[in-house]
């Protein structure tokens, strides 16, 4: 019997993960799309905080970690709030608290922002990721490992 990888350096990793909040509600999970999240450790698309807590495991190994917001998807940024007057909103994008609407950078990027408030014609818009400032705890369970 061969001995399994372990995640190290490099390795090609598929996995099925769900990220929890401490209330314990869902915020996401690979499994509800029924696609396990594929990523080369260091390749960038994880934060190595979150990598670290991978390094060791192989194939089968379920785990539960949690991360404060820096470590995860960092900390509210008061240069990412916007006020935006409200005839920039149309009817396809109304401008409702609560409402998530991508707007269009010079670069030809989408960037999601939430509607935080709405007081006369000014619109408050955050483009900070929705996690941040939240303690996350992620529920991982490992597919398949690849040495590279």
């Amino acid at each position: 019997m061969s001995e399994l990888a372990v995640i190290g350096e490099n390795s090609r990793v598929v996995m099925h993960f769900s990220i929890k909040l401490e209330d314990g509600s869902a915020a996401d999970s690979s499994k509800v799309h029924g696609k396990p999240a594929r990523f080369r450790v260091g390749d960038g698309n994880l934060t190595p905080n979150f990598e670290k807590h991978l390094l060791g495991l192989k194939a089968g190994d379920e785990r539960e970690f949690t991360l404060a917001p820096e470590e995860a998807f960092g900390v509210p940024i008061d240069e990412n709030i916007y006020h935006l007057d409200k005839s920039k909103f149309s009817d396809d994008a109304p401008a409702e608290v609560g409402s998530i609407i991508a707007f269009n950078q010079p670069d030809g990027r989408e960037v999601p922002g939430i509607v935080r408030n709405v007081e006369g014609n000014t619109v408050t818009i955050d483009f900070n990721h929705p996690l941040a400032g939240q303690r996350i705890i992620f529920a991982v369970e490992i597919l398949s490992v690849e040495d590279a």
